[in-house]
């Protein structure tokens, strides 16, 4: 049986008010919002932790048309975004026969609020011209007064740390005990696949909270690090550049994605930004400097690495830049074994050039 779709609000922080039909669970939820331009991979994106506190536009017309596949297409145990927001929406029906249920069910199961019926076009262009924002959604609220009363309490994600509240409570293993390296993983919200590709790569893995103690995570006496990716801003985590830090002075081969570049950035002087919209979605064109070959990569993110600092920086050489507007996608550090990207190798969704880093980095640990 479908649902039946009840009236919805969404309202940006400047007030501006654009009115749909309810998705998910009925109720009231607020965030920042940010679209995702991916043709496809929802439900990797809905429970990706980097979008922890974050609401979605998804630009693809259509959303929801095969369903929700448990486990192998999450990649973390629940969904971190606040809200979603779409144009066409599929409620209870889908094509794939494997899926488990339909995203209403996925939806209304984890207490997700979100609006649908609305043209997402002109909500992006609207927020790429005006920048990012807070926003409120509501199927249960009307006055628009109350609803600007609710949003405003909202906090900006500009100076919020985040990455404690989904890094995993206590440390855990991955692998085989008897792999070819030991590798320690830095949980500030790290994406299953991340994980996958290391176990692949003869790994055994060790994941430790974000906030763990250094001593503990050198005493496991690691082949290598990983600094992983996650959300809210890296100018709030000076406790994980001193975790960085401290790291590198192992000597020993240290990897950084999304917001792990921008920590190892962090740690090695150079300072970050919170972008105009961010890079969200699967056709990001990145120039690797040392091949001279170009990428088309997966993106998550909302801050970035100064670029001025970066190409200053006397310890560090940029390898990656973004073709779309020259932002830092890559660097690696002149007299340390660490290097680090703002795009997701792992790609999931997305494509797959970008898979030989993790063999870049594995080969390090030799």
């Amino acid at each position: 049986m479908s649902f039946i779709p009840q009236d919805a609000v969404l309202m940006l922080q400047d007030g501006t008010v654009f009115k749909g039909k309810a998705l998910g669970k009925i109720g009231t939820t607020t965030g920042e919002i940010c679209f995702n331009t991916g043709m496809t991979g929802y439900q990797e994106i809905y429970t990706d932790p980097s979008y922890f506190g974050q609401i979605i536009v998804n630009t693809t017309a259509h959303i929801g048309n095969y369903g929700v596949k448990l486990d192998t297409e999450e990649e973390s145990d629940s969904i971190k975004i606040k809200g979603m927001i779409c144009n066409s929406y599929a409620d209870h029906y889908y094509s794939r026969a494997t899926a488990d249920y339909s995203l209403q069910e996925y939806f209304e199961k984890n207490g997700i609020v979100g609006i649908c019926d609305i043209d997402t076009r002109q909500i992006v262009r609207y927020i790429r011209n005006a920048g990012v924002m807070n926003c409120i959604i509501s199927s249960e609220i009307s006055d628009e007064i109350e609803l600007k009363k609710i949003l405003d309490d909202c906090p900006s994600m500009d100076g919020l740390e985040l990455s404690s509240l989904v890094s995993t409570p206590e440390s855990y293993f991955l692998g085989n005990p008897d792999a070819k390296y030991k590798l320690a993983v830095m949980d500030y919200g790290c994406k299953r696949n991340i994980l996958r590709n290391f176990v692949e790569r003869d790994c055994y893995v060790k994941v430790f909270n974000a906030k763990a103690d250094i001593a503990e995570i050198l005493n496991w006496k690691a082949d290598g690090y990983f600094i992983s990716n996650g959300p809210g801003d890296p100018g709030a985590m000076d406790y994980a550049v001193e975790t960085i830090t401290e790291l590198l002075k192992s000597e020993k081969p240290l990897f950084g994605i999304c917001l792990g570049h921008q920590l190892l950035s962090r740690s090695v002087g150079i300072g970050t930004y919170k972008m105009h919209n961010g890079h969200r979605g699967l056709n990001h064109p990145v120039k690797n400097l040392i091949s001279g070959k170009c990428e088309v990569t997966s993106q998550n993110h909302g801050f970035a690495v100064i670029p001025e600092e970066a190409f200053k920086s006397e310890e560090v050489e940029v390898t990656h830049l973004n073709l779309n507007d020259n932002t830092i996608e890559g660097i690696r550090l002149k007299n340390k074994p660490a290097f680090s990207v703002q795009y997701h190798p792992e790609a999931a969704p997305g494509p797959h050039d970008s898979n030989y880093l993790f063999d870049q980095f594995v080969s390090m640990m030799n």
